[in-house]
């Protein structure tokens, strides 16, 4: 079964051109293709970027939020509770006035400590803006780099400026080293943003993805996030499989370029720089309307 499945996934009518199979794309005449084993080094270079990420958080970051004047607020943790823990975790976090009776019954204390108990233990749920800060300047980090690194991979390219040259010579177009390497540091990113999902702060995913769970799953946002991970990993492979590359780099560029600004905006709104925060913030919508509203559909 699993050999019948790998064939029908692999079937050339799927991926290739007419009359083109994969023996077509193995290197020859100083021709390299994509191939798809290529694929795996991504998820080892997912963690290489995780380490990556805890370093400029931790040394950069931080050093950067404080000069901002973001403070690390401490939380007061709760008194370990095993019974309070417990219905915390499985049945509410807002308890009633009679729950919160009978709890402290059961815990033999007075209904103002568990009361508190409670209102600290949400506290410790909310992420700090210290936490959020980080968290935008990695995002923020990642997308300029991308950025820069497109634009001086591409800005040489004839099909940087007519998009009918990424097809000339298709499929059997040679893949670049630095398209290779944008590859995979693209797929790499998105890799790790899922390896993280669980402990990131937890962030509004697009609507598309929001409504496709909205009726399914009482963690929409969730979901949304492993959906929206999930499809631009599985675009973006499908891209390479398929020897898409030039438009594919195209595609990658369009859509990080925006990125960065609205990342840069989070983290002045985090430092509370309103008016900075206002400039970058129009300045994405800009950014983001020439790029995703008119490049990408109609370049």
């Amino acid at each position: 079964i699993l050999k019948t499945l790998n064939s029908w996934f692999w079937w050339e009518n799927i991926w290739m051109p007419i009359n083109c199979t994969w023996e077509h794309f193995v290197d020859r005449d100083g021709l390299v293709f994509p191939k798809p084993h290529q694929l795996y080094a991504t998820i080892p270079y997912a963690f290489v970027l995780l380490i990556i990420r805890f370093f400029s958080e931790r040394f950069v970051a931080i050093p950067l939020a404080k000069a901002l004047g973001i403070k690390n607020v401490r939380r007061v943790k709760p008194q370990p509770n095993p019974v309070l823990e417990s219905y915390f975790r499985e049945c509410s976090k807002h308890p009633s006035q009679s729950d919160i009776q009978g709890l402290a019954k059961k815990c033999n204390c007075t209904v103002h400590l568990v009361e508190k108990w409670f209102r600290r233990r949400r506290n410790l749920e909310i992420p700090t803006v210290l936490r959020k800060f980080r968290e935008a300047f990695w995002r923020f980090s990642f997308y300029l780099t991308s950025s820069i690194a497109g634009f001086i991979f591409l800005y040489d390219k004839p099909w940087f400026y007519d998009i009918w040259q990424t097809w000339v010579g298709y499929p059997f177009q040679t893949l670049l080293p630095s398209q290779y390497w944008y590859y995979m540091a693209e797929i790499s990113f998105y890799w790790s943003l899922l390896f993280t999902l669980g402990i990131d702060t937890k962030r509004k995913a697009s609507w598309f993805c929001l409504a496709l769970f909205y009726f399914f799953s009482p963690s929409q946002d969730f979901l949304a996030h492993v959906v929206h991970h999930l499809a631009a990993i599985g675009l973006m492979s499908g891209s390479w499989c398929g020897n898409y590359v030039r438009v594919g780099t195209l595609v990658m560029f369009v859509h990080d370029t925006a990125d960065f600004w609205l990342e840069a905006a989070k983290m002045f709104n985090y430092a509370r720089w309103e008016k900075t925060c206002n400039i970058l913030f129009i300045i994405f919508a800009v950014v983001f309307f020439v790029t995703r509203i008119i490049l990408f559909p109609f370049w």
